[in-house]
């Protein structure tokens, strides 16, 4: 039995995912940083274990309720865990984001702003004191009427709805309307209600005009269908809609994001007239506080905001008040995020600022003896701010708490008290703790890859730089930070984006789309989700699952009885599980918690009912063959040409380590990128395609990087052009040439501060990038 006060988290037997009977000890009060390639086991031994296992002990101490749903969601696979501390996780994973989260509302600084606007703020002579909730556009008391608080209203205009008005109506000139037999069917209507469909629109009369786009009335009428020689139709009833109500009832209403797109296209967005996009009812907008108006402050940057803030001290309240906004705001600059305002749309934000946000609250907090589990913290960090993360991390700690972190940044790891080191390689190859202790002793452990590139002083070994093929120019673009700035990029070459958070690279690449002259095709990788729940997975997003039900339907057993591919679904009925509908997860509702996915207790996660499951090809089932690794899949279908060719292209961008089943909800968005990037080779090599990367580095380890690099360079020497947005500084000094941006974020970047090849950008004496890019040239 330990002590009461054991100085070490001990972990053993752990088998969560790939993990083999792990047994590691971890002492608590440090930085314990757990490193290793993708898919090695660390994320399953820092979160699926440690953390796991903290917040079931928390749910044991709750209600009867929450314990009830305990055994639902599943006690992480270890034999035991002494010295553990309540844990706090900071992961990357978005919530849902809406258009009413914004910095101020993460970060609970809106509350204390409109805490100090109702108490201190200078109102109007005989003003009523307003409540602070009448300060938030987010409640009933303050948001605007007009816009409900959204800043903003959406019209149509006659220029939008019919964009070219030379067609007639049957030609298709109100272009907003659906298609199919609902345009016509609204075509037939006002035909019946006597107007000239066949027209061009520019000699319609101006009222007919108005009335057809805009009138909320809806003429029920008998329509007279065409008689086509083929088809017998019947009169009936039609109900008339105009094109402004049919656009935006499908922009409000519809669930399908393509409908939703379409009507977007057609609406034109524009500051509210009342609030002026504030947002605010007037009345909130009356009280001012030195001399500014709510709305103004928070869209002032954070570091404006606070130097304001500094400057007020007259009464006591004032002073407590500032002096805690202030206190509040501190963490969030010295994390390299005050280049952000608090009006600002968390949509917009990129995962790793919005961790960052989170590590700042919780250094508010004031809890101590916590253990606090992070995923990459250094995700989308320029290295210069790196060195933020490290003193907000030793802060943390300072104040009597353990810090565990996922990371694969070199810097993060070279400054940590304790190493975890997991692998050897990834999946099955992996799962075992080679290293437990100072990161100075890893030095010695032949088989770990962290270590060859932890204490290689060698720099990346230097390279010809390929000539640019001809220029593409982008701009001058003004958006965000960006003020009328032109960027030309060379094609034919490896082009790296460079600058610190919040400066303007990932506007300015937005920018590039398929209009620009001289782009051809374009393909933009993104680290968006590849789906929202676990019924999309690697092997279903990728097309090999097509190809895999047919080898299973193609079997002996399946043709005797009479299965077709249908069966080896398990989006439909018949051959899966109808417990869970084949998500081989059920939903397991906690009122006070997000919902969480446990494993179906009927079919235990396999998806399938037991007839389908008899069914094997070579020896597994269907269920069996979803849970082999790509790697391992790769030696099973080594003689199925069209399934072998898919795996190798995710095996050439190292993902070897997924299962095919691996449902899409516990892909990172590295991994979600990577697997679009593995589609986009599997498509042959066409020459002249343009490919967008945004932060492909994202949650690789080095030895994953040299993996990927292979694969970018392999695009350009078969003529196509890559353009990367990058931190990794290994990346950059591999490229031919860099466009670095800043020189800081938010107003005091966006402008370009070097282009060129990648040894005279590390020569640019403004750039922030510089000093780090010239470490890492040979």
């Amino acid at each position: 039995m330990h002590s009461p006060h054991d100085p070490y988290v001990r972990v053993r037997g752990a088998r969560e995912h790939n993990l083999k009977g792990v047994d590691v000890d971890i002492p608590r009060d440090v930085l314990a940083v757990f490193t290793g390639v993708s898919g090695s086991g660390k994320s399953s031994l820092a979160f699926g274990t440690i953390y796991a296992e903290a917040q079931r002990r928390y749910f044991e101490s709750v209600a009867p309720y929450a314990r009830r749903l305990i055994h639902q969601v599943g006690a992480p696979k270890v034999a035991e865990i002494s010295g553990l501390p309540p844990a706090v996780s900071l992961q990357q994973r978005r919530a849902a984001p809406t258009s009413r989260s914004s910095v101020g509302t993460v970060t609970n600084l809106s509350n204390s702003l409109r805490m100090l606007f109702s108490r201190a703020g200078e109102y109007p002579p005989g003003a009523q004191r307003l409540d602070s909730d009448a300060f938030s556009p987010n409640t009933a008391v303050g948001a605007c009427p007009e816009c409900h608080g959204l800043g903003r209203v959406h019209r149509t205009t006659e220029e939008s709805l019919v964009p070219d008005p030379s067609l007639s109506i049957r030609e298709g000139a109100i272009a907003a309307w659906p298609g199919a037999w609902q345009g016509k069917n609204l075509r037939d209507v006002l035909d019946a209600l006597g107007h000239d469909v066949d027209r061009p629109w520019r000699e319609l009369p101006a009222g007919e005009r108005e009335w057809i786009l805009f009138t909320d009335e809806q003429p029920v009428v008998t329509v007279h269908p065409v008689r086509d020689a083929d088809r017998i139709q019947r009169p009936y009833q039609g109900t008339y809609t105009s094109a402004r109500r049919y656009v935006l009832k499908t922009f409000s209403d519809s669930k399908s994001p393509a409908l939703r797109a379409k009507a977007e296209r057609f609406l034109t967005s524009a500051p509210c007239p009342v609030c002026g996009g504030s947002r605010l009812r007037p009345e909130a907008l009356a009280v001012t506080f030195a001399g500014r108006t709510i709305a103004d402050l928070v869209a002032l940057p954070l570091t404006e905001l606070s130097q304001l803030l500094g400057d007020q001290g007259e009464s006591e309240t004032v002073r407590v008040l500032t002096a805690d906004l202030t206190s509040r705001i501190a963490p969030v600059v010295e994390l390299g995020l005050g280049y952000l305002s608090l009006d600002r749309a968390t949509p917009t934000l990129s995962a790793g600022e919005l961790q960052r946000l989170r590590l700042a609250t919780q250094l508010r907090s004031g809890l101590f003896g916590v253990v606090y589990v992070l995923d990459e913290p250094s995700a989308g960090l320029h290295p210069a701010d790196t060195e933020a993360l490290l003193m907000v991390l030793e802060r943390l700690k300072a104040a009597g708490n353990s810090v565990f972190v996922v990371e694969h940044h070199l810097d993060v790891v070279r400054g940590a008290d304790w190493l975890v080191d997991v692998g050897p390689r990834a999946g099955e190859h992996g799962g075992e703790v080679l290293h437990s202790g100072p990161v100075a002793e890893l030095a010695g452990v032949a088989d770990s890859a962290t270590a060859r590139y932890l204490f290689a002083r060698d720099s990346v070994p230097a390279r010809r730089l390929r000539p640019a093929k001809g220029w593409l120019t982008v701009g001058p673009v003004t958006r965000h930070n960006l003020r009328a700035v032109t960027a030309t990029f060379p094609l034919g070459v490896l082009t790296a984006v460079t600058g610190v958070s919040g400066s303007g690279k990932s506007t300015l690449i937005g920018e590039i789309t398929g209009e620009v002259d001289g782009v051809g095709r374009l393909v933009s990788v993104d680290q968006k989700p590849i789906g929202r729940t676990p019924r999309s997975n690697l092997a279903t997003y990728t097309g090999l699952f097509d190809v895999v039900r047919k080898v299973f339907a193609d079997t002996g057993q399946a043709r005797e009885l009479g299965y077709g591919v249908g069966r080896f679904s398990f989006n439909v009925a018949g051959g899966r599980c109808e417990t869970c509908q084949g998500e081989g997860f059920v939903s397991v509702e906690l009122l006070f918690l997000p919902s969480t996915y446990a494993p179906c207790p009927d079919c235990g996660g396999a998806r399938y009912n037991p007839q389908t499951l008899e069914v094997t090809y070579r020896g597994r089932n269907i269920a069996e063959v979803l849970d082999l690794t790509v790697a391992g899949a790769a030696e099973f279908f080594a003689d199925t040409p069209p399934v072998a060719r898919s795996l190798a292209t995710l095996l050439e961008v190292g993902l070897g380590y997924l299962r095919l089943g691996q449902p899409a909800t516990e892909l990172s968005g590295g991994e979600a990128q990577r697997i679009k990037l593995a589609g986009e080779l599997q498509r042959g090599r066409r020459g002249h395609t343009l490919y967008l990367l945004d932060e492909p580095t994202t949650g690789l380890h080095p030895a994953d990087v040299e993996v990927l690099m292979r694969q970018l360079h392999g695009l350009v020497d078969s003529g196509n052009t890559v353009v990367v947005v990058e931190h990794d500084m290994t990346v950059v000094a591999d490229s031919d040439w860099v466009i670095d941006l800043g020189p800081g974020g938010g107003d005091r970047g966006g402008r370009i501060v070097a282009a060129g090849p990648p040894a005279e950008v590390a020569r640019a004496a403004t750039s922030a990038t510089a000093p780090y890019l010239s470490r890492s040239l040979p």
